[in-house]
């Protein structure tokens, strides 16, 4: 993996899913930088502080009860994203890199 720390862009897969939480957390943390994710991530959080929270009074005041964020990706063999590799996520990238096949470009 040290050859793609100086790529700008790369696209993984993963190979084997993680039995420690962290290490799953830290996958899903990654796979949510993908643009495309990022977008629909974006999309969901509109739509849900239009229509999906609700306000109620409570002790006098307005109370927010908001919705439960959606699940855009999941910790699966065989799912794929892309990366640009920046040092700040080269550390991530590193702890669950045997989870993981890289492929430049």
């Amino acid at each position: 993996m040290s050859n793609t720390a100086s790529a700008n862009t790369v696209h993984y897969t993963i190979t084997a899913v993680p039995q420690e939480a962290r290490r799953k957390q830290t996958l899903l943390r990654l796979m949510r930088m993908n643009p495309g994710v990022q977008g629909a991530l974006n999309r969901l959080k509109r739509e849900r502080l239009r229509s999906g929270n609700r306000r109620c009074a409570r002790a006098g005041r307005i109370w927010l009860a908001r919705e439960e964020c959606t699940r855009v990706v999941f910790v699966e063999k065989g799912a794929q994203f892309t990366l640009r590799m920046t040092p700040q996520i080269a550390a991530d990238v590193k702890s669950v890199e045997k989870y993981l096949q890289a492929k430049a470009g």
